[in-house]
């Protein structure tokens, strides 16, 4: 290997670590092949550093090479490169002179068999889902018969123009507030955030329709943003999503409380019909007709049979008096026998009580003899001059005691 043309001839034979390093990587990168290469392989060791670049290695099933993307190109990837996953890059091989080592500059990157929008799609599709974002719970109900639409869309597409077309022929009492957007490249997914925000500062909507026409995965692309999506699942007015075609599906129809297949579609959900809605206050008229009506006969009747109840209540209430009068004087007939039995009672108890009275004996003659407040009853109770008492029938005598026999 001739690296003369590295230095000046000097007596040692010896270069600096970095003079072979400088070398390698001035014919590495002269070499016109390796300026633009196109390599598949596994990405593995996959790092995204807080700066912004990316650092991989990409295998094989018997080598590998570092890889490194700069934060530049990394920018404009529409899905996140993870380990395992193959891919096809396009980048130059060059040398890092720090570190010794070859390695590839990668500015695109490819998913090998899949496109790249598909991927970033289905990335961001499991991410939200894994965050509930789609969950049928968090979704709110859409009022009934709104008064005021929101259309977010382009103000020159067929969709505004379906919209309007099929919200005028069934419900003409609703008005449409269009907010004209960008529906596809650069700033689209801004700009439709900043309608949501607009209907939301406002709040002079009830229901929001966001959409457009029919394309591509590229041209749909602006409804796939993560941004979108969570303004969609925070905003507190319903949002219909009617995005394409029926077969096609973007993250904003997932995350909206409703999706459309179609923009005319997302009308016909959005109002009723006006005719049916006539024809179902028309019956409902009816109905309510029909139930005042068996009402109002079922309390005829009732009130009916009420009053005549009460025209035999005046024969009631004569009976009832009459019975109340009958019962008072069997009372008063009761009571009087009750009171000649009492009375009768009470003389013959009256007449015993007087037998038996101290003073029905003294009538007969007797007399009753006192000492000390207490009757005598044996002469051994008393002394020789001492005092006592002696109850007549008529009085009471004080007398002394004399002798004792």
């Amino acid at each position: 290997m001739d690296i003369s043309h590295l230095r000046e001839p000097r007596d040692s034979a010896a270069f600096t670590v970095s003079e072979i390093n400088n070398h390698i990587k001035s014919l590495i990168e002269s070499d016109y092949v390796l300026k633009s290469v196109t390599v598949s392989g596994e990405i593995s060791n996959f790092i995204y550093h807080r700066s912004g670049h990316l650092y991989f290695t990409l295998k094989d099933d018997y080598s590998q090479i570092k890889a490194v993307m700069f934060k530049s190109s990394a920018l404009k990837l529409k899905f996140v490169p993870e380990n395992g996953m193959k891919v096809i890059v396009k980048a130059s091989v060059g040398v890092y002179n720090q570190g010794g080592a070859y390695q590839l500059y990668v500015t695109s990157i490819q998913p090998d068999g899949i496109g790249s929008l598909y991927l970033a799609f289905e990335q961001l599709k499991a991410k939200l889902s894994a965050e509930g974002l789609f969950d049928k719970d968090n979704k709110k109900a859409l009022p009934y018969a709104p008064l005021r639409v929101g259309v977010i869309t382009s103000p020159s597409g067929a969709a505004v123009r379906d919209i309007i077309n099929v919200t005028g022929r069934r419900f003409p009492l609703a008005e449409i507030f269009l907010y004209p957007s960008l529906v596809q490249g650069d700033g689209a997914s801004e700009n439709l955030i900043e309608a949501l925000d607009y209907f939301i500062s406002e709040n002079s909507v009830e229901v929001i329709i966001i959409g457009r026409g029919g394309g591509s995965i590229e041209d749909l692309w602006a409804f796939n943003s993560e941004a979108l999506a969570r303004k969609i699942y925070d905003c507190p007015i319903p949002v219909i999503s009617a995005v394409g075609h029926e077969t096609d599906f973007t993250i904003c129809d997932f995350v909206a409380d409703m999706r459309a297949p179609t923009p005319s579609a997302a009308a016909e959900i959005a109002v009723p019909d006006f005719n049916e809605l006539l024809m179902r206050l028309s019956s409902l008229d009816d109905r309510v007709l029909s139930a005042v009506e068996r009402l109002f006969n079922k309390h005829s009747e009732r009130l009916a049979l009420l009053s005549q109840k009460l025209s035999g209540a005046d024969a009631l209430f004569l009976s009832l008096e009459d019975r109340i009068e009958r019962n008072k004087i069997a009372l008063a007939v009761a009571l009087e026998k009750i009171i000649e039995v009492r009375k009768s009672r009470l003389s013959m108890l009256s007449g015993k009580l007087d037998a038996l009275s101290p003073l029905g004996v003294l009538k007969r003659g007797y007399s009753i003899a006192y000492a000390n407040g207490s009757s005598l009853k044996s002469i051994n109770e008393v002394s020789i001059n001492d005092k006592i008492k002696v109850k007549l029938v008529d009085g009471v005598l004080d007398c002394a005691v004399l002798n004792k026999e």
